[in-house]
């Protein structure tokens, strides 16, 4: 199910056992219409209020926005010692991301989610050094000079995501988060397997989309 509306970019009801919601908002208006549009309580309005930064305060207020347009009551949104946030009068869990244009949330009643979204305009060689294997490393300079932004980009993403459902201190990118070699497309699944610091291992699958020079990837349960 997905439905397309004008500053709400879309929300799209996944097909899964987990029923879980990605919601995602184009930041097309000024601070003062991100005010209008949201119903921030005051705490939360003061906190935004001391950000320097006027496109990170445009992307707070888009959260919030956003959330006013997925919940039907006024929610409460705070967050963990370790950043991860949560919303204080709903078991929904959530997770957030934001880029100067988007953001995006993904909401799930029962399970532990991640989300992550980056601008494509972004230069994301570093990303293979940072964050890669040796393995993934040689699959992404397999792929066209032209395609491998984007391919290290989904990377990124991908292990963000799993980074942002495990919640764990200090995960080494690159050794414990593996993303299965894919086939980039405009959409699509992938295949991930996070290793904590004991060794156990957990299977993942993940979504992702490409819209707008932008990349956008999910992971539930």
């Amino acid at each position: 199910m997905l439905k397309i509306f004008m500053a709400l970019y879309l929300i799209k009801d996944l097909d899964d056992d987990y029923h879980s919601r990605v919601g995602v908002w184009q930041i097309t208006e000024t601070e003062e219409e991100l005010r209008a549009l949201s119903s921030i309580p005051s705490d939360e309005l003061e906190e935004i209020s001391y950000i320097r930064n006027e496109s990170l305060r445009k992307q707070k207020l888009a959260v919030r926005a956003l959330l006013d347009a997925l919940f039907e009551e006024k929610v409460y949104l705070s967050h963990h010692d370790n950043g991860k946030p949560y919303i204080e009068n709903s078991a929904m869990n959530i997770s957030i991301t934001h880029t100067n244009r988007y953001v995006a949330v993904i909401l799930n009643p029962t399970d532990e989610v991640g989300i992550d979204c980056e601008s494509l305009d972004r230069d994301f060689s570093a990303v293979k050094k940072k964050a890669l294997s040796e393995e993934e490393i040689e699959e992404v300079e397999e792929i066209d000079e032209d395609q491998r932004n984007e391919q290290l980009a989904i990377y990124w993403c991908a292990k963000e995501a799993v980074y942002k459902k495990m919640s764990q201190y200090k995960v080494d990118f690159a050794e414990q988060i593996e993303i299965e070699n894919f086939r980039m497309r405009g959409e699509g699944e992938l295949e991930a397997t996070f290793t904590d610091k004991d060794g156990f291992e957990e299977e993942l699958s993940l979504q992702y989309i490409t819209f707008d020079r932008h990349v956008l990837v999910w992971v539930v349960g």
